[in-house]
């Protein structure tokens, strides 16, 4: 058996790789018992080097904050424009569709030239005028409180909105992905819309770069078992890949 200076090591480097490591994966690797894993993984925590969650573990930054959407803009550029064209392409002509706030889903309004008789519920005010480019679209303008950092819509008006339309597609952005905590964001109201959202669309699509897995923000918008499909960059870990694909979800990888 190693000593538990080097079990602790070999935990970190993997949890630095993998960005999410299991009770039994750990047990298995370093041949000592699930319950020695979970000591030492209390004993990581305390040292604030990670964050148990249930069977495992996620790294002790794994939680995200607000940001300004100049700043999101300029993160995982080119991952966000391969994921946003991959998106635009199921769209249908004569779709009606959502799409949440984020600097994501706005790389899905500029790759949709050439789609017709689109009805589309924004939420978001830069949404809205990337979306105002294309020549046969209707744009259904949430209202509501404006968030300076995302120029999002927000709280009890935009939901109220949202429960009066039907849609066919959701394309929703997170800032986390958790295998046990689901999807989440880093403001309450945006998680409240979020939920509105889900609930009055066909098929939820999270749309996300690799780099949110293992994250969580401060509210949950819902479990795993609420998104149909996540499309995201092939920086994903094949792990990650077969745990989702176990909970039912369709990952597609651009």
């Amino acid at each position: 058996m190693k000593s538990s200076a080097k079990r602790h090591s070999h935990i970190l480097s993997l949890l630095n790789d993998q960005g999410y490591v299991t009770v039994a994966e750990l047990g298995g690797q370093l041949q000592v018992s699930e319950a020695t894993i979970r000591r030492d993984l209390r004993n990581l925590e305390e040292r604030h080097l990670l964050f148990r969650t249930h069977g495992g573990a996620n790294p002790s930054g794994h939680r995200v904050f607000d940001q300004p959407v100049s700043e999101k803009a300029k993160l995982h550029a080119e991952e966000k424009a391969r994921i946003g064209a991959a998106a635009a392409a199921m769209i249908e002509n004569n779709d009606s569709i959502i799409l949440g706030s984020g600097t994501t889903v706005t790389q899905i309004a500029k790759h949709m030239h050439g789609k017709t008789n689109l009805s589309i519920v924004a939420s978001s005010m830069n949404m809205a005028i990337e979306l105002l480019r294309l020549s046969d679209v209707q744009v259904y303008m949430l209202g509501g409180i404006v968030r300076r950092t995302s120029t999002s819509v927000v709280g009890p008006y935009a939901e109220s909105m949202m429960r009066e339309h039907a849609c066919q597609k959701l394309f929703l952005g997170v800032d986390g992905i958790d295998l046990d905590h689901g999807f989440s964001t880093s403001n309450v109201l945006e998680a409240h819309l979020n939920k509105q959202m889900i609930a009055v669309a066909q098929e939820t699509i999270v749309v996300t770069d690799s780099s949110k897995f293992g994250l969580r923000g401060f509210s949950r918008i819902c479990t795993l078992g609420d998104v149909d499909k996540i499309i995201t960059d092939k920086n994903i870990l094949d792990v990650t890949i077969r745990q989702l694909e176990e909970r039912g979800l369709e990952v597609i990888c651009v």
